[in-house]
């Protein structure tokens, strides 16, 4: 089919396309890459591997996309503007400010061909023993998250950056990291919508383009599967909270769910669910998960017509949100990264911090 390869967001191994990689995104018609350090080198070299990866597009630009966070979550260290971590940033007070630490840094993904950020964090930091999100959130309770949540994403997509709100329903309680295992919320719906999914609410009344879906167990939704596989997380994410965008999943290569489930198990149980983006960090995997897909489709473990829903929402946003892809002028981009007016702008944070 066609469109399965759209469900997928690929990793790639180096600086620049292998023979292989290429063959692959062309062929199989891939919705999306995501982008690690080791991509990385300069911003010229970051522009000329994805106007090559772009080449390879079919009728709509592929997703280029990165964990561009600020603070510790930020891929590319070098060149690039560095800002602290969010609950710095949001410990000034200011959802302006917000707005335009997540406007710059839009400025200059987007002037490297990214048009994709997998931020902001929606999470609550409301366990202090939580290390895999710490800083990372906006703050710890409902009425804070949200609202920087909102200038974070009008800061990106203002600056034509899709943004992604994650990691729902929320990941702000848990102790365990599921990078490493999966983690259990007890909590009630009732507690849950009165505190961690209150940001996600305000996520989506800001129109943000993409959710990611966590792999946490919820009990609240399902006491067996994570939510990445849960259809009765996806459906409040639907029909409760009326999202009608894009749901990606977490890195599907996450011990949360390559211990519990094989590659090829959890992404038709993903695309089944409710998700329309399945995510791999590493190729070879993201090709397993399609030869899995393939074959689910022949034994009819995945319908068509799932798959055809899932694509026709893909290429809906594409269209709405991806001008047709003009390849980045190289020698321009020097002007456009860690640009005087940033750094002025950094050196005023980083002073407002130091004082606060």
């Amino acid at each position: 089919m066609k469109d399965l390869g759209q469900l997928i967001f690929t990793g790639i191994s180096g600086i620049s396309l292998t023979e292989e990689e290429a063959e692959f995104i062309e062929k199989e018609n891939i919705g999306g890459i995501v982008l690690f350090a080791e991509n990385f080198e300069t911003p010229a070299q970051l522009a000329e591997l994805i106007n090559s990866i772009q080449k390879l597009r079919d009728e709509y630009p592929l997703y280029i996309t990165v964990d561009h966070e600020g603070g510790r979550v930020c891929r590319f260290r070098k060149y690039f503007t560095q800002f602290p971590p969010m609950m710095e940033v949001a410990s000034l007070g200011s959802p302006k400010l917000c707005y335009e630490v997540s406007a710059i840094m839009a400025r200059e993904l987007k002037a490297c061909g990214i048009n994709l950020n997998l931020a902001p964090v929606c999470d609550i930091l409301t366990n202090d023993s939580n290390k895999v999100i710490g800083d990372r959130a906006f703050g710890r309770d409902p009425e804070s998250v949200s609202k920087y949540v909102s200038s974070a994403i009008r800061g990106f997509q203002t600056e034509g950056i899709q943004a992604c709100a994650k990691h729902f329903p929320g990941h702000g309680s848990t102790t365990k990291d599921s990078h490493f295992d999966l983690p259990y919320i007890t909590k009630s719906l009732e507690e849950l919508q009165k505190e961690e999914i209150q940001p996600f609410i305000k996520a989506i009344k800001s129109r943000v383009e993409f959710v990611m879906m966590a792999h946490l167990v919820v009990d609240a939704f399902d006491k067996e599967r994570p939510c990445t596989l849960s259809p009765a997380a996806h459906e409040y994410l639907r029909n409760e909270l009326k999202f009608s965008k894009l749901i990606i999943s977490d890195d599907m290569q996450m011990k949360a769910i390559t211990d519990n489930f094989s590659i090829e198990e959890s992404a038709v149980m993903a695309i089944n669910a409710g998700s329309d983006i399945i995510e791999y960090r590493d190729f070879e995997n993201s090709k397993t998960a399609l030869a899995g897909m393939k074959e689910a489709l022949k034994t009819k473990k995945l319908k068509n017509s799932v798959v055809q829903d899932r694509a026709q929402r893909i290429l809906t946003s594409k269209k709405n949100n991806l001008a047709d892809y003009t390849p980045v002028y190289i020698p321009e981009l020097e002007k456009k990264i860690n640009s005087r007016q940033s750094q002025l702008f950094i050196e005023d944070l980083n002073k407002q911090l130091s004082q606060a």
